[in-house]
């Protein structure tokens, strides 16, 4: 199994990037697949998570952020929205497939002027 991640970079205030997580080894339907951001001394913090139920986004990136996945390219997508300075840190995709957890290296995204 292998997450790698991309689409980080540097934003303005107010600007949009969409992050990519390529997925291989499994079959991402059958996955419950999130993003996770962290900054420099502080625990990762769960962004958006989507299952065969639904998806759900924490409180601070509802209405901005959204998640979702295509099957055929075995791919998660972060779509981020009017972003925030409070918005930069590094952004991991996670994978739970088969009582397992699966990490990717991580993207970074810097929200600056």
């Amino acid at each position: 199994v292998e997450l790698v991640e991309s689409g980080g970079g540097l934003v303005q205030p107010g600007g949009s990037l969409r992050l990519s997580c390529a997925a291989s080894g499994f079959t991402v339907s059958r996955a419950a697949l999130s993003w996770y951001r962290q900054t420099p001394g502080k625990e990762r913090e769960l962004v958006a998570r989507i299952t065969r139920a639904g998806t759900t986004t924490n409180n601070d990136t509802s209405g901005r952020f959204s998640i979702s996945r295509d099957i055929a390219t075995h791919t998660v997508y972060l779509q981020m929205n009017s972003l925030k300075p409070t918005d930069t840190a590094k952004y991991y995709c996670k994978a739970d497939y088969q009582s397992l957890t699966y990490w990717g290296q991580g993207t970074q995204v810097t929200v600056s002027s």
